[in-house]
């Protein structure tokens, strides 16, 4: 007869469990490195795509805004293709980001991650708008006509922050409880996210919203990169 001992297996710290994932996955520093590059680049392509979109774009002048984008064809064009490479790396940083906080929750990881996914997609989806607007605008169409698919765009980006901001509340979250990043910069993130479903609903419900309160909510989402 068998007279070892039982003994229940050790209860694994946050870290531990990362350990053994990461022999199984990709190491913790891969993945932050895969985030935070991703997050950078998509800064970068961001940054000149709105640059070069507030250039163009005449808020209450179509025929302005139409003779713009015909006069500079091939640098409008640049917007939605480096909008594009954003939507592209977004999928990117959401696995990344999935991998990193996985062992803190690995449900809530998975959904903040498909709720990246989805912001992407829709975002994505958007960008016909400012393709239509070119070739609008290219072959002599109304600057109402140019106009409208201008704003099918401005629409689908703010319906596609409203994912952003409900994946920053469940990335924040995570971050908070991880115990491997400060849980400052998670609490941050979480507020972050508070300013981007202002815009985005605030856009929806109240004509003529032009307040940006995500520029003051940002903080969390920028010290995440780092």
């Amino acid at each position: 007869m068998d007279t070892q001992p039982c003994t229940s297996p050790p209860i694994r710290s946050v870290g531990e469990e990362w350990r053994g994932m990461a022999r199984e996955d990709m190491s913790l520093g891969a993945a932050a490195m895969v985030a935070g590059v991703g997050l950078l680049v998509m800064m970068i392509f961001a940054g000149v795509a709105f640059s070069l979109f507030e250039s163009m774009v005449v808020v209450g002048d179509a025929a302005q805004t139409a003779r713009n984008i015909a006069d500079n064809e091939l640098l409008f064009r640049v917007v939605p293709c480096a909008f594009l490479i954003v939507a592209i790396l977004d999928v990117v940083v959401a696995w990344a980001l999935y991998v990193f906080l996985a062992p803190v929750d690995r449900s809530l990881a998975l959904l903040a991650a498909w709720l990246r996914v989805a912001m992407a997609a829709v975002f994505a989806a958007s960008l016909v708008g400012l393709f239509a607007a070119v070739r609008l605008a290219s072959e002599g169409q109304s600057g109402e006509m140019v106009m409208m698919s201008v704003n099918a765009f401005n629409d689908g980006w703010d319906a596609a922050l409203a994912f952003f901001g409900l994946h920053l509340i469940a990335l924040g979250y995570l971050a908070a409880k991880s115990g491997y990043v400060p849980k400052v910069l998670g609490v941050l993130v979480m507020f972050a996210s508070v300013g981007y479903l202002i815009d985005s609903f605030g856009s929806f419900l109240v004509s003529g919203y032009g307040a940006n309160v995500a520029l003051f909510t940002f903080v969390g989402e920028a010290l995440l990169m780092v």
